[in-house]
């Protein structure tokens, strides 16, 4: 098998930055924000559950 190159590194450095800095702003700008509302809601969601069937909290 001469004729198989064996070069495993497909992308020039200046597409990897690219990618990594496109994958960095997908994460930053987009995933972790609704990931954080998705857990605010859900945790507002449960409080508001437990009140429902246990009743409000008292002293």
């Amino acid at each position: 098998m001469a004729g198989i190159s064996q070069n495993t590194q497909t992308t020039t450095p200046e597409v990897s930055k690219g990618r990594e800095r496109t994958a960095f702003l997908l994460l930053a700008v987009v995933l972790a924000p609704v990931l954080m509302t998705a857990a605010v809601a859900g945790y507002g969601f449960l409080i508001w559950m437990s009140q429902i069937l246990l009743g409000p909290p008292s002293f």
